[in-house]
C-alpha cells in the first residue's frame, strides 16, 4: 500500500468515527441549564388568550422521538422540552425558529392553525433522517 492510498484510508475512517460518534454520548456538554418540565402532554391553568399552558417534553433515543404527532389549540402556550435518552440529539422546529439542545426547553404561544414539520437538529448517525414529527396547531 503506497502513501497515498494509506493517507485516504485513515482519513476515510476518521471522518467515519467522527459522523458515528455524534450518538455515542448520554450527555450533552453544549446544553444550557435543564428547565423544570411536567410529563408529556399534560396542561396547567388557561394562560392569557384563552389556551391552556401545555408543557410536552420529547423524549430521543437512537433513532426516534417518543412523540411524532403532537397536537395542541391555537391560543394555548407551549412549553417544548427536550430529553435524550441516549445518544446526542437535537430537535429542530424550523417553521417556528425552535432548536433545542438536551434539556432545554423554548416556549411559544400556538396562534396559526397548521402543521410544523420537526427533526433532530444535531448529525446523529444512520437512522438521524427518520427522527422527524408534526406539531398540529389546530
Amino acid at each position: 500500500m503506497n502513501k497515498k492510498s494509506f493517507f485516504f484510508m485513515a482519513l476515510v475512517a476518521l471522518a467515519a468515527v467522527l459522523a458515528l460518534s455524534a450518538c455515542g454520548s448520554k450527555t450533552n456538554n453544549n446544553a444550557s441549564s435543564p428547565s423544570a418540565s411536567a410529563p408529556a402532554g399534560t396542561a396547567s391553568a388557561p394562560a392569557a388568550g384563552g389556551g391552556e399552558t401545555k408543557e410536552i417534553t420529547v423524549g430521543a433515543k437512537n433513532f426516534e422521538f417518543d412523540q411524532t404527532d403532537i397536537k395542541v389549540k391555537v391560543g394555548d402556550t407551549v412549553k417544548l422540552t427536550l430529553k435524550n435518552e441516549n445518544g446526542n440529539h437535537g430537535l429542530a422546529v424550523p417553521d417556528l425558529n425552535i432548536n433545542l439542545k438536551n434539556g432545554e426547553t423554548a416556549t411559544f404561544t400556538a396562534d396559526k392553525p397548521g402543521t410544523y414539520a420537526f427533526n433532530c437538529s444535531i448529525q446523529c448517525g444512520s437512522g438521524h433522517d427518520n427522527m422527524t414529527g408534526t406539531i398540529t396547531v389546530e
